[in-house]
């Protein structure tokens, strides 16, 4: 077991404001905890699950014992009994609305770079509310390209049109966050990247590099934050995970770091998000600990993670990484009114960028006590494997 000191912090979260800087001010963290790495878990074992998928970015369960799992080129696939069906749940044609498929020459739908279809999400009252929720991305009649969340109405075996529920969020190749989940006070929360854009991630009037929180037919809630808006947090850059801690409730979210923007790279977090809190992107990069902002309480500074997908199980929360390929394991404690990190486990990887699995995009708690791992092989920065792209399946060993 190989260990290390990432930068881990113990903060407490509080209301954030506005400032304005010329270039980011890179922060050091504060208390930092031990990183290992742990290519055999003990007392765990992985079994493949769903195989030969392409991108896949979501998984989700229905109470029935269907899961959906979203292909980023624009496939909703059905799992019935473990097995996938041939047939795909939804396309990106019939989630934008057009069965036909005519769409396309109005929208010419966008399914490359970072964007597509993205995250799934299951209405709380399913099925009451025999509703899916889907982002994906387009390119609008102005010819630039957008994203957007529509709902479906479940069918058993597909699923059909039902209505937009946000619209024209800012996109770009990269930077399209895509991560919806219900929380656990019914409402629905988007997580949107800047779309290339740094500064709209400070614009409130901007719905890029934002958590958006919104009620299930795309209202505002009326205790939201910044009044009449959906943002419910900012100064964000690529939000890519959502979490609520199973005891505190609180919203942990996984967001990348710089990739060479202002010169700066690494710098991928783990926060706690708290309404109408300021996250700093691009004013501050890392935890400088000012008080304008709020600052992660993890931060790995030294090299590019970058972390995806994230589920508590089993009293830790799991992150999915890209570059790193690693399911990191981090236990967190509440103290106070934030969190202590006792510590950080790469697991299924001998080093940074060593994984068993390849690049991970999702780590997702199942119904059944099990934890779910997408692997994301063929999106074009990864090495497919055999059986490429899949699901797996994590339990504890017998």
């Amino acid at each position: 077991m190989r260990v290390l000191a990432p930068l881990v912090l113990v903060v407490s979260l509080g209301s954030a404001a506005s400032c304005t800087a010329a270039d980011p001010i890179v922060g050091p963290g504060r208390q930092a905890a031990a990183e290992a790495y742990v290519p055999d878990p003990p007392g765990y074992r992985v079994r493949p699950w769903v195989n030969g998928l392409e991108v896949p970015w979501s998984l989700v369960f229905l109470p029935d014992g269907r899961a959906l799992v979203s292909e980023r080129p624009g496939g909703i696939r059905l799992v019935r009994d473990g097995a996938l069906t041939a047939r795909p749940y939804a396309t990106l044609e019939t989630i934008a609305g057009d069965p036909d498929g005519l769409i396309d020459l109005i929208f010419g739908l966008v399914a490359g770079g970072e964007g597509g279809l993205m995250g799934l999400a299951v209405d709380p009252r399913f099925p009451e509310r025999p509703y899916i929720y889907a982002m994906h991305t387009y390119r609008a009649p102005d010819g630039g390209d957008a994203n957007r969340v529509v709902r479906l109405v479940d069918e058993g075996d597909s699923a059909r049109f039902d209505r937009v529920v946000i619209d024209e969020i800012p996109a770009s190749r990269f930077h399209n966050g895509g991560r919806i989940a219900f929380g656990p006070d019914g409402m629905l929360y988007v997580a949107t990247g800047d779309a290339s854009k740094p500064e709209l991630s400070q614009d409130l009037d901007s719905l890029a590099g934002k958590i958006l929180r919104l009620t299930p037919d795309g209202g505002v809630p009326a205790d939201n934050p910044f009044p009449g808006s959906p943002v419910y947090s900012y100064g964000h850059r690529n939000v890519q995970g959502l979490a609520w801690h199973p005891e505190t409730g609180d919203l942990f979210a996984s967001e990348h770091g710089p990739s060479g923007e202002f010169g700066l790279r690494a710098h991928d977090e783990i926060n706690v998000i708290r309404p109408g809190g300021n996250y700093g992107w691009p004013e501050v990069v890392g935890a400088p600990g000012l008080e304008e902002f709020i600052d992660p309480i993890v931060v790995w500074a030294e090299a590019a993670v970058p972390p995806a997908g994230a589920a508590f199980h089993d009293g830790a929360l799991f992150v999915a990484t890209l570059k790193s390929e690693a399911l990191v394991r981090i236990d967190v404690t509440p103290v106070g009114e934030g969190y202590r990190v006792e510590r950080i486990a790469h697991w299924f990887a001998e080093d940074r960028g060593g994984g068993r699995y390849g690049r991970l995009r999702a780590a997702v708690a199942g119904p059944d006590g099990a934890l779910y791992i997408l692997t994301s092989n063929r999106d074009g920065r990864g090495d497919p494997r055999p059986g490429d792209d899949h699901v797996y399946r994590l339990t504890r060993a017998e």
